[in-house]
């Protein structure tokens, strides 16, 4: 049960260990978060605006290349642009659901970090491998949940009501990643936590297999074996990492809707990627590629049938118009 008392105007201190001494990073993040501002509203606002920092950071550079002429050989709709009441609508529909929605969801995070035993103003950071390890953790996990939660969105009552709005555009554009109801930003806005608290569960004990390990729990057997050689706050997980996971979900999801296939986009290098092209296609279709970052559910519940033979006869569109490239 979360610990509404994390809502009080107590303030909270770094803490660090004796001896050690923080780098830059560290102390920014301890400058940003000390003072006696309330530290559950303080947080939930930094966390916002970290969020709308990302996120039109990432969607404002393809927003240029809409307006250079060379990049429209890289557009996987090429003949449907958005027009300038589309983006007006969009972006006042994000914005409005951003501040409404999402802000008020931000201020429940105080608390749950407190509850998950998350580390917020402890030094050190976690190391670069532990949170790429968590990142990937994260992604696999958000990516299972959403599979299944936005297939579920497509049955009948659940589209109809809740998902329709997401399909207004069939040709995608990234700041439409957000253009969604209410409703379907808090279910599949569950995928995001669901590492996180899985991580978390683990590393605080709360799931412990038998005598197996000391009060570091399953994770600490996992990575680093048991009789106490290791303290389980080794791996919990740190606020800092939620901010970077934030990131790089944020980055993935406008990715994914932005419209563009270029030679250098991950999917052509790391086939189980999903990827703007094979995001378009659900947009187009309004059916199958339902996984957020990856293929291997759609690969395994054969939802990508219609995909593959879209893809397949665009190949050979392709090869009898000599190479041209060819749209959607």
């Amino acid at each position: 049960m979360l610990n509404l008392t994390t809502l009080s105007t107590n303030a909270v201190k770094p803490v660090i260990p004796d001896g050690y001494s923080p780098n830059a990073l560290e102390q920014l993040w301890f400058n940003i978060f000390s003072g006696d501002m309330n530290p559950t509203i303080k947080l939930a606002l930094i966390l916002f605006a970290w969020h709308e920092f990302v996120f039109y950071s990432r969607f404002f550079p393809y927003l240029i290349l809409d307006q250079i002429p060379y990049f429209r050989q890289y557009k996987i709709q090429a003949d449907k642009q958005v027009s300038n009441e589309t983006l007006l609508k969009v972006t006042r529909h994000v914005s409005i659901s951003q501040i409404t929605t999402q802000l008020p969801m931000m201020i429940l995070f105080k608390p749950i970090v407190e509850t998950l035993g998350m580390r917020f103003l402890e030094a050190p950071f976690p190391s670069v491998p532990l949170i790429v390890l968590q990142n990937v953790f994260f992604m696999l996990a958000e990516d299972t949940y959403h599979y299944w939660g936005h297939r579920a969105l497509h049955w009948g009552w659940l589209y109809k009501n809740i998902h329709k709005q997401h399909h207004e555009y069939q040709a995608t554009f990234g700041i439409a990643a957000e253009y969604a109801s209410v409703a379907e930003v808090l279910i599949l806005g569950i995928g995001f936590f669901i590492g996180p608290v899985i991580w978390s569960l683990f590393s605080m004990g709360a799931w412990v297999a038998g005598d197996a390990c000391d009060a570091g729990g399953m994770l600490q057997w996992v990575l680093g074996g048991c009789g106490g050689h290791y303290a389980s706050s080794q791996y919990s997980l740190h606020v800092f990492t939620v901010f970077m996971w934030l990131a790089l979900r944020l980055v993935l999801t406008v990715d994914n809707h932005c419209g563009y296939d270029f030679p250098w986009s991950i999917r052509h290098f790391f086939p189980v990627w999903a990827g703007a092209d094979w995001h378009d296609y659900h947009h187009l279709a309004f059916i199958g590629n339902y996984g957020s970052t990856f293929r291997y559910w759609d690969w395994i519940c054969g939802t990508d049938v219609g995909y593959i033979k879209h893809t397949a006869k665009k190949a050979e569109m392709l090869q009898r118009s000599g190479g041209a490239k060819k749209t959607n």
